[in-house]
């Protein structure tokens, strides 16, 4: 039996969760397949091609599974994109996060614009290249540990606030600042408290506009479906606890890489 199309949405963990909770907000009704890689090696840790190499594995899973659509809901994945050439022959629209980053950014913006990324999206130079403007003054700054603090929900711990602290000094006068991976927007609060003077930027509502235009979705309701590679217990709190919204019940699933899938 065919399986029922839904809108898929692929993330190393839970930052993803933040782009279907807007999603739901805009589309209460589309029927979300959610693919969380988190008992895989963190994606920042891997080589530009082995992450090509399992992003193309993951997303033929998904089309399996009936995405007609999907989004690559992380930012070190999405830099890889174009390297995964067979993505590219799916036939199934496939958006990262860099162009609805990218578009996100008031175009005639000026002054400081503070990008916050996890190491492999800022050392490859994609979003510098694409925001440089006359008039700004662009500071990158790796915000890598942050986004594992969303994960195992030590936000509001002394740990976290010591980093916050480190990785946002550079940026207290900043006019701007871009959310450049998933899972900041679900600390954003604590980021303003740094920087009151800056505008924080979430991408998740280019992503939606993207997906709302763009995307062939589902004329008929389906059961969300959510999968992950890592606990399903942990996922689901995982989520909860960061965005105050539960995905339901989730599905182990083992994905070896390079699996025949």
């Amino acid at each position: 039996m065919k399986p029922p199309a839904r809108l898929a949405i692929l993330d190393w963990g839970i930052g993803g969760v933040g782009v279907w909770r807007a999603l739901r907000l805009r589309a209460p009704r589309l029927p979300i397949i959610y693919l969380s890689d988190s008992g895989y090696t963190p994606y920042g840790l891997l080589s530009r091609e082995a992450l090509a190499r399992r992003v193309t594995e993951l997303a033929r899973l998904l089309v399996e599974h009936g995405a007609n659509s999907l989004v690559i809901a992380c930012n070190a994945a999405s830099t890889v994109i174009e390297s995964a050439s067979e993505i590219r022959d799916f036939e199934v629209p496939v958006t990262g996060m860099i162009r609805p980053l990218l578009q996100s950014f008031p175009a005639g913006a000026r002054g400081t614009l503070g990008v916050l990324g996890g190491r492999r999206t800022i050392r490859s130079q994609l979003l510098r290249r694409g925001l440089e403007r006359p008039g700004r003054r662009i500071v990158q700054r790796i915000a890598q540990p942050l986004s594992a603090h969303v994960e195992r929900g030590s936000t509001h711990g002394a740990d976290c606030a010591r980093d916050l602290d480190r990785i946002l000094a550079p940026l207290r006068t900043a006019d701007s600042i871009l959310l450049a991976c998933t899972h900041y927007p679900a600390i954003e609060h604590l980021i303003a408290a740094r920087t009151p003077d800056a505008k924080l930027i979430d991408p998740a509502d280019s992503v939606v506009e993207l997906v709302l235009s763009t995307f062939p979705l589902p004329r008929f309701r389906a059961p969300d479906l959510v999968l992950t590679t890592g606990s399903p217990t942990a996922t689901r709190a995982a989520a909860l606890r960061a965005w105050n919204f539960d995905v339901g019940r989730c599905v182990w699933r083992q994905i070896p890489a390079a699996a025949a899938i």
